[in-house]
């Protein structure tokens, strides 16, 4: 039978995907909006050649170079399969199939008689095919535009290089670290049981704006860990993480329950016990955590739900991100940031404004675009390609990478917002090589229940907190919040209370796979400023026994270490596009 192309109105797969059934380059050149409008065609032979016709039943207009394409499709030679009939038009719209004979030529239809006059007439026919070829050609190129400067690689990477601002580290030294040595320790250590099950209320309200709302789409759904599917250990102590930990708090509830005085206890021991149960609240944390002992908190499973693209976007997503930037960047509103989807100007201001800032609140900007464009690298490997019955396919969607990162189509936004990356790296590294003391003494234990499989969880943890440490080009963190003790400590104070505000909109955003990674990597981040900041309190730690000056819970050990594995994978992901981008 004839071959049939595809019914107007529905959706088509893009150019590549139907390369193989197209004249080469004819898609590519016209793209996917042009073929959206094909109809159904047939060939009709009318006793001398013949002709592609359109059904008579569909009698919607076509462009003319769609008209022409599925012309080219005819002429291409793969209208139908070898052997397949063509349709002869009869009267009164019925149509008969024929089968092609030995020899007939595929596509076109069956050979005329010889003669001089069939011969010029199929000479004319053949000319004007031509002619039409080199006319959809030419449309084809109007409508692509001009092409963009450079290779897709070097207009994502070529500004990505050399030394960072505010900082003595360059890229490469960055990548060269991270991706041989430090990314595949990491990643198996997130494969632990200790890592992959963090607590997490994703139940909590917006303390914002009144939007109840939650994503309907089904990846952005969560699913809870059953109570059998987590070790014991994590589940009975969700924060008393070691032995000693676990005897002093113990303490402290039983002094809790006896009353408010205990003459057993000396007046220092209870004032120390005091410290530890508030803790979680004092001025050190730069995020609201979530009440682990409420109702609402769930254990999840974060390899069971991998960060990934969920198809959560639009004003939504814009209202999150907007409320971050203006609102507790430390930007007044009459300077626009570029590329601002909920703004009217271009944000021309915006980095002569940034550059004239002290270097901390530069720094806030920097970690919070970083932030953003990790995420946004993760979304772009880790994408939907395709949704079967068969199955579903995720993968790496250039296009994706480059509509976020690429330097033509960002207006020069890419760039920097890849080299915002590289500083976060930086800051949660440094705090990665300062921690070493805290999880270094020996009554300390990443706590699950198997003994032997916790001492090999946490060699496997110092043996990456002793690699962090021979970094060369450290961040110095001693530039921060330096000059006058009485302007650093208000500046202090205002630097956190902006970012523990970024961890409460965490709660707002509709999508809850996204909100669970969001809330994780605040307060991963936030961890990490607070290891930074509490450098006199880790050198005094003693060496055995509870720390009572520094503390981290085991959400904050979790989100910290999670954080920093999701931002060195976004470094090693980085070198995965340039591979793809290089090859296209």
């Amino acid at each position: 039978m004839a071959h049939w192309v595809q019914r107007p109105g529905r959706a088509l797969p893009g150019p590549g995907a139907l390369a193989d059934r197209w004249p080469p380059g004819a898609l590519a050149r016209l793209g996917p909006r042009a073929v959206a409008g094909l109809g159904w065609w047939r060939w009709r032979d009318s006793g001398r050649g013949g002709c592609w016709a359109r059904s008579p039943g569909d009698a919607s207009p076509l462009p003319a170079r769609t008209r022409l394409l599925q012309w080219g499709r005819a002429k291409s030679g793969r209208g139908r399969a070898r052997g397949a009939s063509h349709v002869r038009s009869r009267p009164g719209g019925k149509s008969q199939p024929r089968l092609a004979g030995r020899g007939r030529r595929p596509g076109l239809g069956p050979r005329a008689p010889g003669g001089p006059a069939q011969t010029r007439a199929m000479g004319r026919c053949h000319l004007r095919r031509l002619l039409l070829l080199l006319l959809l050609g030419l449309l084809g190129a109007a409508a692509a535009g001009p092409p963009l400067p450079g290779s897709a690689e070097q207009r994502c990477f070529c500004q990505v290089t050399g030394y960072l601002d505010d900082c003595t580290c360059d890229v490469e030294t960055i990548d060269t670290f991270n991706n041989n040595k430090l990314f595949p320790r990491l990643n198996k250590l997130l494969e632990s049981d200790y890592f992959r099950h963090y607590k997490v209320n994703l139940k909590k309200p917006c303390p914002f704006w009144n939007d109840s709302s939650h994503c309907g789409i089904r990846d952005c759904a969560v699913k809870p860990c059953a109570p059998n599917e987590v070790p014991g250990g994590i589940e009975s102590a969700s924060f008393k993480y070691s032995e000693e930990a676990s005897k002093h708090a113990g303490e402290c509830e039983e002094a809790k329950r006896l009353g408010a005085v205990n003459e057993s206890l000396s007046e220092e021991t209870q004032r120390a016990m005091l410290q530890w149960t508030q803790h979680e609240d004092s001025s050190d944390n730069f995020c609201e955590a979530d009440d682990v002992q409420s109702p609402d908190a769930e254990y999840v499973d974060l390899l069971l739900n991998p960060e990934r693209y969920t198809g959560y976007k639009g004003p939504e997503a814009w209202k999150i991100w907007n409320s971050i930037y203006e609102e507790n960047c430390f930007k007044p509103r009459t300077i626009e940031r570029p590329l601002n989807p909920l703004a009217s100007g271009r944000g021309n201001s915006f980095y002569s404004w940034l550059e004239g800032l002290c270097v901390e609140k530069r720094a806030f900007y920097k970690l919070i675009s970083g932030l953003h464009a990790s995420i946004n690298i993760h979304l772009s490997a880790r994408y939907l390609l395709q949704d079967t019955w068969l199955g579903t396919t995720w993968g790496h969607n250039i296009t994706e990478f480059q509509h976020r990162f690429d330097e033509v189509l960002t207006q020069g936004e890419g760039s920097k917002r890849l080299k915002n990356l590289y500083f976060l790296y930086l800051i949660e590294l440094r705090a990665m090589s300062k921690v070493l003391p805290f999880f270094e003494r020996p009554g300390f234990q990443l706590f699950t229940g198997n003994k032997n499989r916790d001492t090999q969880t946490k060699n496997q943890l110092l043996e990456i907190l002793h690699l962090t440490k021979s970094f060369p080009l450290h961040f110095d963190e001693n530039s921060f919040f330096a000059g006058n003790k009485k302007e650093a400590a208000k500046l202090k104070e205002e630097f956190r209370l902006h970012f523990r505000n970024i961890s409460r909109i965490m709660d707002c955003v509709g999508c809850l796979k996204c909100r669970l990674w969001g809330k994780l990597q605040t307060q991963g981040l936030g961890t990490a400023l607070k290891i930074l900041f509490s450098q006199k309190l880790i050198e005094n730690m003693p060496e055995s026994g509870p720390s009572y000056g520094f503390q981290l819970t085991r959400q904050e050990i979790v989100s910290f270490f999670n954080a920093f594995g999701r931002i060195s994978t976004s470094i090693r992901e980085l070198e995965n596009f340039k591979n793809l981008l290089r090859n296209m």
